[in-house]
């Protein structure tokens, strides 16, 4: 937003500057506002620089520039990325597989955050690790489909919470080799780090509680099958760590247990992992939300291989 003239409305309590402009601008983080203060956008009407302690009074006039903060390190970078939904405060992307997510080391400009710095002309929410604005959740490189993101600081932190309460609802799609057991089933083992493999996560037994539901929607043979699985939790790596613990590791999952050479199908193009489905309650406006991600051309045609 340009620079605006604020006044403090008549009638308040005097109180901090912080406090007052949180309470104005409900889409702006506390913690912004004081790093906007701090760095001279929030002013006295004279250009006095404002102190962050300072209590304000009715009809006090300040000089207010909350405009995006510049993201140390990251630029807009224009990559083709599918939007499956967006609004003011939040866009749901269908991330291609092959994308990171955001920036780490050894990545480059070709994250979806770099993307969506650009199609969002920077509009997006700044809690979080500086690199990583917006991003609520993960997807992993290979995995295609529907991912969150947040443009506000409100809507950021509901989401988060809607998280962390298990109130969102996703669904995958997976290839795996061979058939389960049976035709559905949950698993509930707990996932951690991998004892000597440290990039690598495993069913351990202090890991992090996981629960995975799965259910056979296609039948290709003894070679492989696809499953729906929904998840209730979201550790890293949870489905693929989950199907391997049933014996039927993910196709093309080489991290994971899926060995080529022992496979009785033609050689994937990826991990075939896709999001498929998300389901929320929009936080701007309190609407059940389920968002859809069609299936991606390599893993449908893959299908039909195997068909």
């Amino acid at each position: 937003m340009p620079e605006q003239t604020f006044i403090v409305p008549e009638g308040s309590s005097p109180d901090r500057a912080d406090k007052i402009l949180a309470a104005h601008y409900p889409e702006v983080s506390r913690a912004a506002i004081q790093r906007f203060i701090e760095s001279g956008k929030v002013r006295r009407e004279n250009g006095d620089k404002l102190e962050p302690k300072k209590k304000l009074h009715p009809s006090e006039v300040l000089l207010v520039d909350l405009s995006p903060e510049p993201i140390p390190g990251l630029r807009p970078v224009d990559l083709p990325i599918g939007i499956l939904y967006e609004d003011e405060t939040l866009v749901v992307v269908d991330k291609p597989s092959g994308m990171v997510v955001h920036p780490g080391d050894g990545t480059g400009e070709d994250t979806l955050v770099h993307a969506l710095l650009h199609h969002c002309h920077g509009k997006l929410s700044s809690v979080g690790a500086p690199e990583r604005p917006g991003i609520i959740h993960r997807l992993d490189k290979d995995t295609s489909g529907a991912i969150v993101v947040a443009k506000t600081d409100p809507v950021h932190h509901a989401l988060v919470k809607q998280f962390a309460d298990r109130q969102i609802g996703k669904e995958y799609l997976a290839l795996v080799s061979g058939v389960p057991r049976e035709k559905s089933g949950s698993v509930t083992l707990p996932i951690g780090r991998h004892p000597t493999i440290r990039v690598k996560m495993a069913v351990v037994q202090n890991g992090k509680p996981a629960h995975t539901d799965w259910e056979i929607i296609e039948n290709f043979g003894n070679p492989a099958s696809l499953l729906r699985c929904r998840i209730h939790t979201g550790r890293t790596h949870q489905i693929r760590v989950h199907l391997s613990s049933l014996g039927n590791p993910v196709v093309g999952d080489e991290t994971y247990g899926f060995k080529p050479a022992r496979s009785k199908v033609p050689p994937p193009p990826r991990v075939l992992l896709h999001a498929q489905k998300l389901s929320f309650t929009h936080p701007a406006n309190g609407e059940p939300m389920t968002v859809e991600a069609h299936v991606p051309a390599d893993f449908s045609d893959y299908l039909e291989l195997l068909k």
